[in-house]
């Protein structure tokens, strides 16, 4: 019997979900990661991040809202990542798209940062202008390896895709140790590039105001977030932003009215200290969750 006391997620999402507002994808795949010469471990991401999300309970400040939201949450939908990635991000954005149809709002657990294409996948083939944000500590554009998409590669992908609905490409929170000449002066030809130092919760929100109206895909990697506080990741930060900044970023993005998805990626459970950055991930979507309840 359900305790109206003391709810917890698991109570509320994916629970006859009639018209969902919000599905929640995971995408197991770090195929790109190992491509691109980094630790494999983040295809365990997805579920071990839902699970720890579920035991959450309900903003207790905004209860009713909060509740009413995730209550038109949908359970995880684990895709079966193949390990041909083209195929598996075919399969992403298929799955993308279909949802965007829908106005429903896909919530992306991956995964390496891979993930990030097949997301983008979603609006070309809806033929959906976006707007990408990218929160993160690489600018991830470099080129694909013998031919071959990658980790490091997906928004050089999303720049140059033939359907030309990427009106810019921004990231915030890039580490000047991590990030070539050649990709920042390639980002600051698509958009926005900001390093970790001016890294402004505000200021980036606030900015979000100044692109057209086309949609804005979210996608934040939790590189970004320094050592002390996610150790578990593919490509660990010495620097990097607080996880307080982190996640009043997820917070502003679920609340902000441009934003139709969001994914979340590179969490890497093998390198994890007592399931830190695992919890704090699931903390992350629990906060985009209650920005856009309370929209």
């Amino acid at each position: 019997m359900m305790n109206n006391q003391d709810l917890r997620l698991k109570d509320l999402i994916g629970n006859n979900v009639q018209h969902p507002t919000v599905h929640l994808i995971g995408f197991p795949s770090d195929i790109g990661v190992k491509i691109n010469g980094g630790r494999p471990g983040a295809s365990k991401a997805p579920g071990l991040v839902y699970e720890n999300l579920l035991t959450f309970t309900p903003h207790a400040a905004h209860t009713d809202t909060h509740t009413k939201l995730l209550r038109n949450t949908e359970s995880l939908m684990m895709l079966n990542c193949s390990g041909d990635l083209p195929a598996d991000h075919e399969n992403l954005g298929d799955t993308v798209a279909g949802f965007l149809s829908d106005q429903v709002i896909p919530v992306i657990l991956g995964g390496g940062h891979e993930t990030a294409f097949g997301h983008f996948l979603g609006y070309a083939k809806s033929d959906l202008p976006v707007n990408i944000v990218n929160i993160d500590a690489h600018a991830d554009v470099r080129e694909l390896k013998e031919g071959k998409a990658h980790s490091g590669s997906p928004f050089r992908q999303a720049a140059k895709h033939s359907s030309g609905v990427c009106k810019s490409y921004n990231v915030y929170g890039l580490n000047p140790a991590s990030v070539s000449a050649d990709h920042l002066a390639f980002v600051q030809k698509q958009g926005d590039a900001v390093f970790e130092q001016s890294v402004s919760v505000d200021a980036i929100l606030n900015r979000l105001n100044l692109f057209d109206e086309a949609s804005l895909m979210v996608t934040m990697d939790m590189d970004v977030v320094r050592q002390a506080d996610a150790p578990g990741v593919s490509a660990p930060n010495a620097s990097g932003i607080s996880k307080d900044q982190w996640l009043k970023l997820a917070f502003g993005f679920g609340n902000h009215p441009k934003v139709t998805s969001f994914d979340l990626c590179e969490v890497n459970p093998d390198f994890d200290r007592d399931n830190q950055t695992v919890k704090l991930a699931a903390l992350t979507v629990w906060y985009f969750l209650l920005g856009v309840a309370l929209r």
